[in-house]
């Protein structure tokens, strides 16, 4: 097939193009390389790609209202893969129009190319976030929410609601992945266990929110884009038993649907930065700190639907998958332990 993969110089969108890439699908990566982390890391990445001849770079920003429907209407994608966005909770409370843009303006455009050049199945990045000051765990699809604690999380929040819009009003098969945590080689600078990793080498403290109090549902990357695709190939179908005097959030009259993925067993983050001491062979220092504005204690993700559907297995434990990211991070940056 023939995909436009959207953020394919994140994190994320590296791994999954080079899954489509390796079963063979033709894939148009596209980004714009902005400097929210460094972008050498995001070059990099691009590099582990750019040798297959089945995969295109295309540098733009999701904003560019012109250039994207002129993407659209050149490629005539069959479908698309909507990972590019804004990340970061924190980030959002510094820079919030950056969210506006990217988020919101650039998910509308994706919306209005698949809407003028109609594509089989858009799959689009949400995020465990979007659960803000709901404490009813684990998280689950069925279940509102409506109570975002960060502009990212109600920018997420906002995207499901357009691309539901879109579905209903002109039938576009679309499926939305809460994403919950994902780490992994290649992962972004600003994620925890990037961030401790780099502290805990050069000898500096780390700082541990909410006073290590943290439950994350942290999934590995591998198992991540296995579930991406696997929803990929479903193609979103209305639900013929919806109903709108009970509707549940995850399903519609429309062909739209809304999965969980993560891990489903969620840790301890003290847990966490032990296994990341053991595959370093040093002791943290950690600095205690309140939580930050914008942050849950808790993450747990109920992934039962795509199990059901996808037949979805995250396999990776922590302790093979911090391995493996400590494995790349030293091999990256040329550092010994």
């Amino acid at each position: 097939m023939k995909i436009l993969v959207t953020g394919a110089a994140g994190f994320i969108g590296c791994f999954t193009c080079r899954k489509l890439i390796d079963r063979g699908d033709e894939i148009v990566g596209l980004d714009n390389l902005n400097d929210y982390y460094d972008v050498s890391l995001k070059k990099a990445r691009l590099e582990t790609l750019k040798p297959a001849e089945a995969f295109r770079f295309v540098k733009m920003d999701l904003a560019d209202r012109g250039s994207i429907e002129a993407l659209f209407d050149a490629e005539k994608f069959q479908r698309v893969v909507h990972l590019g966005a804004q990340a970061g909770v924190q980030y959002s409370r510094e820079n919030p129009h950056a969210y506006s843009e990217s988020n919101l303006t650039g998910t509308l455009n994706i919306l209005e190319g698949c809407r003028k050049n109609p594509v089989e199945h858009l799959v689009y990045a949400s995020s465990s976030s979007v659960y803000g000051a709901n404490r009813n765990m684990p998280y689950s699809v069925h279940r509102g929410a409506d109570h975002p604690l960060s502009l990212y999380a109600a920018t997420k929040k906002a995207s499901e609601s357009m691309a539901h819009a879109y579905s209903s009003l002109y039938e576009i098969p679309v499926t939305g992945l809460r994403f919950f945590t994902v780490y992994g080689p290649f992962g972004r600078p600003d994620m925890v266990l990037f961030r401790f990793t780099r502290n805990i080498l050069a000898g500096k403290p780390i700082d541990v929110f909410n006073y290590g109090n943290h439950r994350r549902d942290f999934t590995y990357i591998d198992d991540i884009v296995e579930g991406v695709v696997r929803t990929l190939d479903r193609i979103a179908a209305p639900d013929p038993n919806w109903d709108p005097e009970n509707p549940d959030p995850a399903s519609s009259s429309a062909p739209y649907r809304l999965y969980n993925i993560g891990n489903s067993q969620p840790v301890d983050l003290m847990r966490y930065i032990e296994v990341l001491e053991e595959c370093l062979g040093r002791k943290a220092q950690k600095n205690l700190l309140p939580i930050q504005p914008g942050d849950v204690p808790d993450t747990h993700a109920d992934v039962g639907d795509l199990e059901a559907d996808m037949g979805y297995r995250p396999s990776t434990r922590i302790e093979t998958g911090v391995r493996r990211f400590v494995e790349w991070y030293l091999d990256y940056y040329g550092v010994e332990k």
